[in-house]
């Protein structure tokens, strides 16, 4: 056979080949953005009311409800309740056989208090929405809702987790991710990728970013409890003041950052509480320090644990005082999977123009959404949120955060497109 003569024909198909894929998934993408803005008001309402009533983590009982109800009310295949608690699980069969594909939204809220004057101001005391988790769950349940009326175009199952508890659950609980794939999540059936988002205030609304590999940092939490002796605060010899040696426990501390850690090593130890103490003319017996690490490495992890132990024992032992170390473990570093990320940006590029995606920088925050990627490869995307003109700026984790809410018709545009795309692209590589 001479393929030199066939290769014009061969090029002249592909050529045609590729025009007609490109034109077909430039037709859908124009589909979920028409259905996605036809939504705009019903998610801006949705969003709202989620906002109006937040629940802290493992306490989301109405939001969990809500869900579930839309699920059934989308016909659903199947709609798991009470999972990890409050969380939902939804499975969405398309009308052709393919692959399964999870996207995961979080529900909870934060122990903050709301300070906006806005009419979607949280009704309860204490508790708001600080971390963009109502529009998490409102974009998802935007997307289940726009492809429960494309199930023609769906190649196989799409599998919704509503997850409680992302910020941790309260002490004594399990809770968040860990717990629902403890609880089966991901099984039956288990799908072959997971996607999620984040709300992103420093970035504009109409910007997704995305990183491949190692995206966002592991989290780690830990209790010092310091303990001496009480004295007179006439007669301090007498004692030995954990208020002192809480001082340079902090400052030792930060040493190991500086100079017992490779310099190349991302790596954050942050004391968040110090408490201790109860009268000023008296020596306190005990202090109490909480704070949290946060790194890209799990070998590094470790390695301050054991670090922060022989430097607590270091300061205590000079002072003749004690120490008793609670170090624990949160979250994992989000990963990105390489592969995942590069055949996806194309639909995301379709989705919202490719001049609006961009590579954004490691995070040190941190994401329990790395437990998924433990199980199957995941790509955790950041959604664009702030808007300096309209004066939404705000970091999450602030009584002063909110959201520009068109970045709820961009995250359920965005998330449909990869949904379908990556079943396409996986249903014709099993018929293959």
């Amino acid at each position: 056979m001479n393929v030199a003569k066939l290769l014009p024909a061969l090029l002249l198909f592909a050529a045609i080949y590729l025009d007609g894929a490109s034109e077909s998934s430039s037709t859908r993408s124009d589909q979920i953005a028409r259905a996605a803005e036809t939504m705009r008001l019903a998610l801006v309402a949705t969003r709202r009311d989620f906002h109006q009533h937040p629940e802290l983590s493992n306490r989301e009982e109405r939001t969990s409800r809500i869900v579930a109800e839309r699920l059934r009310a989308l016909g659903f295949d199947e709609v798991r309740t009470n999972v990890a608690r409050h969380g939902v699980v939804g499975l969405l069969n398309g009308k052709q056989p393919g692959p399964v594909v999870a996207l995961r939204a979080d529900m909870d809220a934060l122990p903050i208090n709301e300070t906006m004057d806005v009419p979607y101001k949280s009704l309860v005391p204490g508790v708001k929405h600080a971390c963009g988790h109502d529009a998490h769950t409102t974009i998802a349940l935007g997307v289940a809702e726009l492809l429960s009326k494309m199930r023609d175009q769906i190649r196989g199952s799409v599998k919704f987790l509503f997850q409680p508890a992302e910020e941790g659950p309260p002490p004594g609980e399990e809770g968040g991710a860990a717990l629902m794939i403890k609880e089966g999540a991901l099984e039956n059936p288990r799908p072959q990728a997971i996607f999620g988002l984040h709300t992103t205030p420093e970035t504009e609304t109409g910007l997704i970013g995305f990183r491949a590999g190692p995206a966002q940092a592991s989290a780690d939490i830990f209790t010092i409890t310091l303990r001496g002796r009480t004295a007179y605060a006439a007669w301090p010899h007498k004692g030995v003041d954990t208020i002192i040696v809480a001082a340079d426990c902090i400052t030792a501390l930060q040493t190991i950052k500086s100079r017992r850690i490779d310099a190349f090593e991302p790596v954050i130890l942050t004391i968040g509480t110090i408490h201790g103490g109860r009268t000023p003319h008296v020596i306190a017996d005990e202090v109490k320090l909480e704070g949290t690490v946060r790194t890209f490495n799990e070998n590094v992890s470790n390695q301050i644990e054991e670090l922060m132990r022989q430097t607590l024992t270091g300061v205590t032992s000079a002072y003749g005082a004690t120490f008793e170390l609670e170090y624990k473990h949160i979250t994992t570093v989000v990963y990105n999977d390489p592969k995942l990320v590069e055949e996806s940006l194309p639909s995301i590029r379709h989705a919202v123009g490719t001049t609006n995606v961009f590579e954004f920088v490691q995070r040190m925050g941190a994401e329990d959404f790395s437990y998924y990627q433990k199980v199957v490869p995941g790509f955790f995307l950041r959604l664009g949120s702030g808007n300096k003109a309209k004066g939404i700026t705000a970091e999450a984790h602030t009584a002063a955060f909110d959201i520009d809410e068109d970045c709820l018709v961009i995250g359920v545009k965005v998330m449909a497109n990869l949904v379908l795309d990556y079943l396409d692209r996986h249903a014709l590589d099993a018929k293959n």
